[in-house]
């Protein structure tokens, strides 16, 4: 999983780079708001692959006596870093320029290129278009990670259940790219068609929102796994079924699953035992619960079961405080 997450990020952190070095030339040529506003997005998406690697190398670290269940969750507040910068430095600049062009719209400006004017109608199609070309193929690359991983669940439903943010953050921001450039070549083709300037400035503020939803989105979900979210529905039950199927086991007071990292699970179990049973005879018991339970998922690195009277499990309610 780490290996799909890191190819997917690089193929898309150095897509993202040539697309911004493009758009920014051709802003500059052409003074375009909406190619200034995708260039700027370009350049974030670059800093958040970045950060979705440092996120990866230090979830990787092993773990010591400080955090005693390792740094899996690093990658998840690297997602949630990636998530502001978007939410900032890509769709809060995007709506600002695109106000700033409607208040003062000006047509593209035509390019000087190698002693040759080009009209900055053809500059912003070709960079549109090479960006169309190489954010598509990142993007493509993104989803066959995210398929591989997930298998044919429905998009938004594999992102919901998936607990790999690297990975899904660089398909979301690849699916949020290829849309802005759609909105942007609209943009550029309406401001030049109908001669309304304006029409790229709307372009821009399209791009912002497209960029805040994104963002939003992001914040959900990786705000769910930095909290603790559990394992997925399917593995918990085949948990349940596979403690309940031991012989000696009265009743399953509960099983509780949180994941420590993308591939990291912490399970608890709490057991009601058969009294009849010896020291030694639950110390089997307990062993072999812990490998069927580690063979279930690879995913499954730490079992604690607690042995526990039923009666003796269902939670009181914290008892108010004095005063």
């Amino acid at each position: 999983m780490a290996h799909e997450s890191s190819g997917a990020i690089y193929t898309a952190a150095g897509a993202n780079l040539a697309i911004a070095v493009a758009k920014f030339v051709g802003a500059f040529f052409t003074g375009s708001s909406a190619m200034l506003a995708e260039g700027v997005h370009s350049v974030v998406d670059t800093a958040n692959q970045v950060l979705l690697l440092v996120g990866l190398k230090r979830a990787a670290k092993p773990a010591d006596a400080r955090f005693p269940f390792g740094y899996g969750r690093e990658v998840y507040f690297y997602a949630f870093l990636v998530a502001l910068l978007i939410f900032l430095g890509g769709g809060a600049f995007a709506v600002y320029e695109g106000v700033h062009k409607l208040q003062h719209p000006e047509p593209a400006a035509d390019a000087v290129i190698l002693g040759r004017t080009v009209p900055g109608f053809i500059v912003n199609l070709a960079i549109l278009g090479f960006a169309v070309l190489a954010e598509g193929y990142s993007c493509l690359v993104a989803l066959r990670a995210f398929w591989d991983e997930k298998g044919r669940l429905p998009p938004i439903t594999a992102i919901r259940r998936s607990k790999d943010p690297a990975l899904f953050t660089v398909l979301v921001e690849d699916v949020a790219a290829l849309t802005g450039l759609v909105v942007a070549l609209a943009g550029v083709i309406l401001a030049e068609t109908l001669r309304q300037p304006a029409f790229d400035g709307i372009a821009s503020i399209a791009i912002g929102l497209i960029l805040i939803g994104m963002a939003v989105f992001l914040m959900i979900e990786t705000h769910g796994l930095l909290v603790g979210e559990a394992a997925e529905p399917e593995l918990v039950a085949r948990l349940h079924e596979i403690v309940r199927s031991e012989p000696g086991v009265h009743h399953v007071n509960e099983v509780l699953t949180q994941h420590l990292g993308p591939a990291d699970i912490l399970v608890n179990v709490s057991l009601d035992m058969d009294d009849t049973l010896t020291a030694g005879d639950i110390e089997r018991l307990v062993g072999h619960l812990e490998t069927r339970m580690k063979q279930a998922s690879r995913k499954v690195r730490r079992v604690f079961i607690e042995i526990q009277a039923r009666h003796d499990a269902v939670r009181q309610p914290d008892p108010a405080p004095a005063g």
